[in-house]
């Protein structure tokens, strides 16, 4: 038993510079090439990133008022309409939701409004307590959240502003100004938009009656500013000339803020 100790023993000894200079060396690049990979930052989106995805067709309730808040849901296509029912039964629309935007965030045990697709829409959904877990536990995404609440906030509070101070017209500009300046990305608001909701969404949205916006519709397309693209487009024709009509720029020159400073769609809770 002691032989072969010792045998072991020295050929270990002799053996060892070898090894011990060949670990250095793979221990060197290791270090130094995960030194060099790039760490990855999390981030709401790569946190949906691994779910399913549902498919939800227009006119479907993705989730009704009052129902459990079990679920948080990111928009992948689509957009959708969150409302609520007030007392004598009229629908009030709070906000469009578009890809990008996160669904059901609620402080309460219970959804505060509904959530309905208006054209064929995809969702990741999330269970609200591992949501909230990650977001307690990650000092990167609980910024990112915050960031989105006050986005929100501030939203609510153009809103106000938009239904309790400004004329028809005014309302109806406005309203295609956030949908330019949603679907445009970084960059200067695009030509053409898309408006998949209805005239009766849009005056649910903007506190007006369906004949006021379809009236207001048609002076801005007599007066050059916009033009029919399709049936549900419109190509702005007189971009400054809308920001304007909509109290939010003082020249025809003025640009169209970039999507960083637009305000997503209002989340009523």
């Amino acid at each position: 038993m002691t032989g072969i100790g010792s045998i072991l023993y020295i050929d270990s000894r002799r053996e060892a510079p070898m090894f011990s200079e060949i670990t250095m060396s793979q221990r060197d690049v290791d270090v130094s090439d995960f030194a060099d990979a790039p760490r990855t930052v999390p981030s709401l989106q790569t946190l949906f990133s691994r779910q399913a995805v549902e498919k939800f067709e227009g006119g479907t309730a993705v989730f009704w008022e009052g129902d459990p808040a079990s679920h948080v849901f990111e928009v992948v296509e689509g957009v959708l309409r969150v409302f609520k029912i007030i007392s004598e039964g009229r629908r009030v629309i709070t906000g469009f939701i578009y890809p990008g935007d996160l669904l059901g965030v609620s402080l309460k045990d219970h959804y505060l409004y509904t959530a309905e697709a208006v054209t064929t829409t995809k969702l990741r959904r999330f269970g609200r307590t591992r949501f909230q877990d990650e977001i307690n536990h990650s000092p990167e995404l609980r910024p990112q959240l915050f960031a989105r609440l006050c986005d929100e906030m501030a939203a609510a509070q153009d809103q106000m502003v938009l239904l309790a101070r400004k004329s028809a017209e005014e309302r109806v500009a406005s309203f295609l100004l956030i949908i330019a300046r949603r679907l445009s990305g970084n960059r200067q608001a695009a030509p053409v938009i898309e408006i998949p909701m209805t005239r009766l969404d849009m005056a649910d949205y903007l506190g007006l009656t369906i004949e006021t916006v379809s009236r207001t519709m048609t002076k801005l397309i007599a007066s050059g500013v916009i033009a029919p693209c399709g049936r549900h487009a419109v190509t702005i024709c007189k971009l400054g000339k809308l920001a304007l009509l909509a109290g939010e720029a003082d020249d025809e020159d003025k640009h169209v803020a970039s999507a960083d400073s637009v305000r997503r769609a209002v989340w009523p809770n």
